[in-house]
């Protein structure tokens, strides 16, 4: 027997599902937005149907990539999956180290999309509950973004990035910093993080490790800090083993786009081509692991399938479908893991905790949605003149930056650079920094943006960031920034 208060719940739950949709619904929302402009819950309300109105957007964009898809799959006449036959097994399993010297014909594969594809589907998000006119600034129209999301300022993010400012040492531009005399910098990272080989990992000790990661430490270093972050310093594998017989004996359609996106990317970069073997092993057995898809618990997309005689399976790379520039999330992680089955845990562990919320449309303060806003509002508020140089002659910033975030600045920056903001990533468990170097690289620019009259001027202008220090340009723009 229900009680009064629980049955009442019930009945106001029930009008409110049958007055939505209608414009009497939109009436009342919006009066009690603006009745309760102050209040805290407004704002969780209005995160809320964000968060809706994105899960929609992110249905109609899956849907457009599984048209693409299968539009493909028409055209060539080639199956999403199937079983290969016993000589084409064999034949993988020979060459399984040496993928990199084989070279399928490719030529009728294209990548799904690019990221300036899905730029287009951000930049038309619009929350139809939100009255634009009620914006107290009109800076809100200078970026394409237009979804009202809560992001930091400047003020706000010093707080939270206190660890970087100008008077704290970080490792790789104050190589000395915090160490005693007479003591090598290596030494001090393996006493600070060596707990001993058979000791168990706890919480707290894990919890250290990631706030190393706001120092960041030397590169040797490097490699154990990330798996002992992962909690992977016993990496499974009979996992991966488990993961290889599954590409050896099935061939899926991703497998295509995974073999393409690599040749245009991975395999024409000056740092990573070399990788081509490691490449094709990590992303072909990440198309097979089913426990990539525990990620889609807390991701609003929806995971795509195949069927093979009747069997459900993923259609790719962790159910996600890869995009031009996929793989560069794997290639800086090369450099680092030798193994393949570590170098696999690794990336895997990268992508299902902050990669995959680069191409997923939600209301995440580390979502890609949620740095652009980011991006736009840091450089509108700070470099106002700039931004509006640069919309006055069609060259948005956004559309300049966005390749960049999109893809964390790999294959942008140097290696080097790039791991000192990934350490950055993993220190402070967000994607956030992503969005702060992203403006710092134009306000460092910006003298000469001043004077560009294109879109293409200006991406000339910021076509080259391998020369970049990631360090001294985020300090600088977070904590030497007039106010």
């Amino acid at each position: 027997m229900m009680d009064e208060g629980t049955e009442l719940s019930l009945t106001i739950a029930q009008i409110v599902q049958r007055l939505k949709g209608t414009n009497l619904h939109s009436q009342i929302e919006r009066q009690a937005k603006v009745s309760s402009h102050h209040d805290v819950s407004c704002t969780a309300e209005l995160k809320r149907v964000c968060n809706t109105d994105s899960c929609l957007s992110c249905l109609l964009w899956e849907k457009r990539i599984l048209k693409s898809l299968n539009s493909m799959c028409t055209e060539l006449g080639v199956p999403l999956a199937r079983k290969r036959p016993a000589i084409e097994q064999k034949e993988l399993t020979n060459k399984w180290n040496e993928m990199g010297t084989d070279e399928p014909d490719l030529s009728r594969f294209r990548p799904v999309y690019a990221p300036k594809d899905f730029l287009e589907v951000l930049i038309s998000l619009r929350n139809p509950n939100h009255d634009s006119s009620e914006e107290a600034s009109s800076k809100s129209y200078w970026g394409l973004v237009q979804v009202p999301l809560q992001v930091r300022d400047i003020p706000q993010m010093r707080e939270a990035y206190s660890e970087l400012c100008l008077t704290s040492g970080q490792l790789g531009i104050d190589d000395l910093t915090h160490v005693p005399p007479g003591e090598s910098l290596l030494m001090c990272t393996e006493l600070a993080l060596c707990p001993g080989e058979n000791s168990l990992l706890s919480t707290t000790f894990v919890a250290q490790v990631q706030n190393f990661g706001s120092f960041t430490y030397s590169m040797s270093g490097v490699k154990y800090l990330w798996t002992t972050h992962f909690f992977l310093l016993g990496q499974d594998v009979l996992h991966y083993n488990q993961l290889k017989a599954g590409v050896i004996h099935h061939d899926l359609l991703v497998d295509k786009l995974i073999y393409k996106d690599v040749k245009l990317t991975a395999s024409n970069d000056d740092y990573y081509f070399v990788f081509e073997d490691y490449l094709y092993q990590v992303l072909l057995c990440f198309s097979r692991d089913t426990a990539v898809l525990d990620h889609f618990s807390y991701n609003s997309a929806t995971p795509p399938k195949s069927y093979i005689q009747g069997e459900s399976r993923c259609l790719g790379t962790g159910c996600v479908i890869p995009f031009h520039g996929f793989s560069m999330y794997v290639a800086p992680l090369c450099f680092l893991y030798n193994e393949p089955s570590k170098l696999y845990a690794v990336f895997r562990e990268m992508y299902v905790r902050y990669f995959f919320r680069l191409h997923s449309i939600s209301s995440s303060a580390s979502g890609i949605v949620s740095l652009c806003l980011q991006f736009e509002r840091l450089l509108q508020t700070h470099l106002p003149q700039l931004f509006y140089h640069l919309r006055e002659i069609g060259a948005q910033p956004l559309r300049v930056a966005f390749k960049w975030m999109v893809r964390a600045f790999s294959g942008y920056l140097s290696t080097d650079q790039l791991l000192l903001l990934w350490d950055r990533v993993l220190g402070y468990d967000s994607l956030e920094i992503v969005a702060v170097l992203a403006a710092a690289v134009f306000a460092f620019r910006a003298e000469n943006l001043m004077e560009v009259t294109s879109l293409a001027s200006a991406e000339a202008v910021l076509a080259d960031l391998s020369t970049l220090k990631v360090m001294p340009l985020i300090q600088i723009f977070l904590f030497a920034t007039v106010i």
